[in-house]
């Protein structure tokens, strides 16, 4: 760490001493599967607990209301789990954003739950990488900026949402809300094993297309029916048909139905659109709209469409190749090479991206396999990556800028 000034060495070293993989193990033991209310409510109350270290205000806050459309094509509210929200000098200077999530993907009657060591650097365990690992690591980092003198040019405000692993539609208005005003952000999903941090991502959109028909007896008046899953089904090849080098369609599903011997009145099909660029967006609308106007015709049914783009693609525009740069750049100070590369998965960061705010996404501890029970953390990651955001953070306040 020879490249590093006194205050940056004195504050890597103390977000090195707080007691990360215990918090790691502690907040992995409590499941909280996006959808397991009562274990959200646990770990964001554990969650305010371990951040209130901090100074600033911290708050638990409601979500946002989000319709979700059943296999039955029936609309109603989905519940979510509340959002953890922190503000730190709002007056300061310099403001940054920081981010992450503390569902999983895990629910609470899902086989993996416990944790065990595969050797002494590694940890397997649901969520561990995913992200309880980045959480444990951004507050030792924030633990470490607070005690150096820097720490009064900086505020900042961190959100811990409860839904992104679905798509964060609860807490969007939040993440766009706190992303306001910033010079930079840091969210901390998972690095790859080797260190690798994602550059680009392309964006998401998901759609529910309910379509309802009519029923009728199959073998003596079929023709008197309106068949909901044939219409589905063609709307199905047609959005598939849209796909191009920079669009990917995926018709994951089509339900309803029901006897042989009933012609079926509703279908509800759910697709999946990945954009690598923003123009994609509304190519892909312009087809939903094209394929579902000519099939309602057709068919003579009624169709109605649920959801949209809730993630649009992220770029590296100027503004983020500068912050990867001081990324890369504090790293070789660690004695740390930093690369990155393009990925189709999206995060928060495409939110805040869309915010204008300069984004690095994969700033927490290195692991892999996740979403699987083969998750792991590497645990040396921990002190590493907590030391690449302290230098990150302390140089962004000292500059004002990335």
């Amino acid at each position: 760490m020879e490249m590093l000034s006194p205050i940056e060495r004195d504050a890597v070293a103390h977000a090195a001493a707080a007691p990360m993989l215990d918090r790691v193990q502690a907040w992995a033991a409590i499941n909280s599967g996006t959808a397991n209310l009562e274990g959200l409510a646990r770990i964001a109350g554990t969650l305010a607990d371990a951040f209130a270290v901090l100074p600033g205000t911290l708050q638990l806050i409601e979500p946002a209301p989000v319709d979700s459309v059943s296999a039955t094509g029936v609309v109603s509210a989905q519940p979510h789990g509340k959002h953890l929200h922190l503000a730190v000098r709002p007056d300061a200077p310099v403001q940054m954003l920081f981010t992450g999530h503390m569902d999983t993907v895990y629910p609470a009657d899902h086989a993996f739950q416990q944790q065990r060591f595969l050797d002494a650097n590694t940890l397997n365990g649901p969520g561990v990488a995913d992200m309880k690992g980045g959480l444990a690591l951004l507050l030792a980092a924030l633990e470490g900026v607070e005690a150096s003198p820097l720490a009064q040019r900086l505020g900042y405000e961190v959100v811990i949402n409860s839904d992104e692993e679905t798509g964060s539609f609860s807490s969007a208005a939040l993440l766009a809300e706190a992303a306001r005003g910033k010079v930079a952000a840091l969210t901390y999903e998972p690095a790859l094993p080797d260190g690798t941090l994602a550059g680009a991502r392309g964006g998401t959109g998901n759609f529910s297309i309910v379509v309802r028909g009519k029923s009728a007896h199959a073998g003596r008046n079929p023709d008197d029916g309106r068949n909901a899953i044939v219409a589905a089904a063609e709307i199905a090849v047609r959005l598939a048909a849209a796909k191009s080098p920079a669009l990917s369609v995926n018709p994951a599903r089509i339900e309803g139905g029901g006897p042989n011997n009933v012609v079926p009145d509703l279908a509800v099909l759910r697709v999946n659109f990945r954009p690598r660029a923003a123009e994609e967006i509304a190519r892909a609308r312009a087809a939903i709209d094209a394929a579902v106007a000519e099939i309602a015709a057709a068919h003579d049914v009624r169709i109605a469409v649920h959801g949209g783009f809730n993630r649009p693609p992220k770029p590296i525009d100027a503004g983020a190749a500068r912050l990867f740069d001081l990324v890369k750049k504090s790293g070789a100070d660690l004695g740390l090479a930093i690369g990155w590369r393009d990925t189709g998965g999206v995060c928060d960061g495409n939110n805040i991206a869309a915010a204008g705010v300069p984004v690095v996404d994969t700033m927490g501890a290195r692991g892999g396999a996740i979403h699987s029970p083969d998750e792991f953390l590497l645990v040396d990651s921990l002190a590493e990556r907590a030391a690449l955001s302290t230098v990150t953070i302390l140089r962004i306040a000292a500059k004002g800028d990335q």
